[in-house]
């Protein structure tokens, strides 16, 4: 019996759509893609002869990393780790708060005894000179020097040893045009609505120091730049020069206009941030007119579709025209690199990463000095990946080692995931309910794609491994993962954590069933996913740390701890983790009638599950992009107010300014009212 032959009943397919969400965000953050059927299509629940070749190569690694794993007295992931400290006063330090009950209050609510600001809104000043915000008079130009819109993923990049002068990196996903322009009209844009939407896409760079007392100043900086979807991109790697890459405007195929999408990411170790690009498909017309059927394929398994887009860019810019530029699309869905500390500096897109819809990409250094870059493909059914390098990284934070260390990136092995549970398939039955040996874990490979310009996927060049990675993971059997979005390195435990958002698809008829890593049908609520990986090798153990939802619900778990005492939480999204290592998650969706929120939990100690919600954000809002410092949180909040039939002439929300105002997205600060230590007492 294959995994996907369950004996569950079929779901019927009433709505993709999950309800929590409103669809005006769904159709402008990704082009209402759960409105569509899912563009993986493929059946790969087991390898097949294809790669057959390729596992044999591989038996003796697996047997030797096996046996590494279980020589090292690893604890095991549904147990109990000894990475934090036995908790005092019956709180894990960094988790020791009163938990913030579910609302749906249209303003930021944190723990008691905290305090919060907002720190940059959407349209506040980035470069010197820049127009006072005007909702009323938008323009291109006042945007390119003010901040963007939909704030989503944020990293603070320490200037001083002592944590007062950062640099605050933030992505910006997506525009939402319907709640920025009053009067607009989504059959007819204005050319100067275009222009400012490109502006408000991209990354912003703004220098901020510490205010007496709590919280974050924005401050005039040479380092404060805007990133747009204009700003010219490096295309480096193996796949640069492509002809797969080339268009009109680019016969070289190594030069890119702007980053779309740009969802999660993370501080590399030597100081750069890395950016995700994820819905690109949205933005680009004209897919109906491509009749080559390889192409067609191809655009298919990447959600390109129609004949115009929503935002009608093709009618300003014939690079959003597929039928014009058919290879423009293959030069977004990348990883992108930045140097913030360097404004002159020619952002990087690194075709070695792979292309898909890259929630985030996050770094670990191995033992032996090696990166290895994590990241997740954020579609129904789609794929984890990792990436190893073949060069080492140089120590320090000099311009030279950031220098050298960017280019590691560039040349390695990109892998993809592939899990199997320890349980009978029989006991995977699509509740929830747990297995008989009482947790959802396994093993796992990773299975080569490409290294430099070597091949591992049988029918596919290592170009097309790189441009066309969907196609190629496809074809060697990779688990389909239920929306796999951020995934990071915990730097306490060493274990890497993954959001699983949620897959109301799952067990739908025509859909993969469950298995033991994505073991709910119809799962609208997401789950946490665990990792003990060997790092620069093929093997890793996993389990599930948290199947979300409501605690009274018996398909849900907290990594088996007293479910009476949890907050709810669903549709996982951003993960960051504090310096004791417990796990900080940030929901977007949440399927349970109460707003988004941040919430904690150790994943160590008897506390281990113990989920508490420390804030919520408000109406129609999503919480983004959390850092957690000793005594400082800071969050995105974005897409405030975004509820149905609203609109920039009748706002849902007048978060953040009141009275009659527009929503902002905005970064918000929150520290403890006394100045300590956060989630301590």
């Amino acid at each position: 019996m294959s995994p996907n032959d369950r004996r569950v009943v079929p779901l019927p397919l009433l709505s993709h759509r999950p309800a929590s969400r409103s669809s005006v965000t769904c159709t402008y953050r990704c082009g209402n893609a759960c409105a569509h059927d899912a563009p993986n299509t493929s059946d790969n629940s087991c390898f097949g002869d294809v790669v057959e070749s390729v596992l044999s190569r591989r038996t003796a690694l697996k047997a030797g990393g096996a046996l590494a794993l279980a020589l090292g007295g690893a604890t095991a992931l549904t147990g109990t780790a000894a990475a934090v400290p036995a908790p005092q006063r019956g709180a894990v330090p960094g988790t020791d708060f009163t938990a913030v009950a579910p609302n749906t209050e249209d303003r930021v609510v944190t723990a008691e005894g905290y305090q919060h600001q907002v720190v940059i809104r959407w349209g506040d000043p980035v470069l010197p000179g820049a127009p006072e915000f005007d909702p009323a008079n938008q323009t291109a130009e006042a945007q390119e020097q003010q901040f963007g819109y939909n704030n989503d993923f944020a990293e603070l990049v320490p200037l001083d040893s002592a944590g007062r002068r950062n640099l605050l990196v933030v992505n910006h996903e997506y525009t939402t045009e319907s709640h920025m322009f009053p009067g607009y009209d989504e059959d007819d844009p204005t050319e100067e609505q275009v222009r400012t939407a490109w502006a408000a896409h991209g990354l912003s760079v703004v220098e901020v120091e510490r205010v007496r007392g709590g919280g974050l100043r924005v401050r005039p900086s040479r380092y404060n730049r805007r990133i747009t979807a204009t700003t010219p991109f490096e295309l480096r790697g193996p796949a640069a020069g492509s002809d797969h890459l080339k268009t009109s405007a680019d016969p070289t195929g190594t030069r890119v206009l702007g980053t779309l999408g740009n969802c999660a990411g993370s501080l590399t170790p030597w100081g750069t941030v890395l950016s995700g690009e994820e819905n690109v498909d949205q933005y680009f017309a004209g897919a109906d007119a491509v009749t080559d059927p390889v192409a067609q394929e191809r655009l298919a398994r990447y959600g390109f579709s129609g004949s115009s887009s929503t935002r009608k860019w093709e009618r300003f810019d014939r690079r959003w025209d597929l039928a014009r530029e058919p290879n423009e699309a293959n030069r977004f869905g990348w990883v992108v690199e930045i140097d913030p500390h360097d404004p002159s500096s020619t952002p990087v897109k690194h075709t070695a990463l792979g292309r898909f819809k890259h929630e985030g990409a996050a770094v670990q250094v191995a033992e032996d000095g090696r990166v290895v870059a994590y990241s997740g493909d954020d579609e129904r059914f789609d794929y984890l990946y990792k990436f190893v390098s073949r060069g080492t990284v140089k120590r320090g934070q000099s311009a030279h080692a950031r220098r050298h260390n960017m280019t590691l990136l560039d040349d390695g092995t990109l892998y993809v995931a592939k899990f199997t549970g320890n349980s009978p398939d029989s006991e995977i039955d699509g509740t929830g309910r747990l297995p008989s040996d009482g947790a959802f874990d396994g093993t796992g490979e990773w299975i080569p794609l490409a290294s430099g310009d070597e091949s591992f996927v049988p029918g596919f060049t290592a170009e097309e491994v790189y441009v066309f990675t969907r196609l190629a993971a496809d074809a060697v059997g990779a688990t389909k993962m239920d929306r796999p979005e951020d995934i990071q390195p915990n730097p306490v435990n060493g274990r890497i954590y993954c959001a699983l958002t949620n897959n109301s698809d799952r067990g739908a008829s025509g859909s993969a069933g469950p298995d033991e890593a994505n073991p709910r049908v119809g799962n609208k609520h997401g789950h946490v996913l665990e990792i003990d990986d060997d790092a620069t090798g093929t093997t890793f153990r996993w389990g599930l740390l948290l199947v979300c939802g409501d605690p009274d619900d018996p398909g849900t778990f907290f990594a088996g701890f007293d479910k009476s005492r949890v907050s709810p939480i669903s549709c996982p999204d951003n993960v960051a983790f504090d310096r004791h290592g417990n796990l900080w998650i940030s929901t977007d969706g949440n399927a349970l009638g109460s707003n988004d929120g941040l919430f904690a939990v150790p994943v160590a100690g008897p506390e281990r599950g113990f989920v508490k919600q420390f804030l919520t954000v408000p109406t129609g809002a999503e919480t983004c992009g959390p850092v957690v410092r000793d005594d400082l949180v800071t969050v995105c909040v974005q897409h405030p107010g975004e509820l149905d039939g609203a609109s920039a002439d009748h706002p849902a929300s007048h978060w953040p300014d009141g009275g009659a105002s527009l929503p902002r997205p905005s970064v918000v600060a929150v520290w403890r009212e006394d100045g300590g230590e956060i989630g301590r007492r």
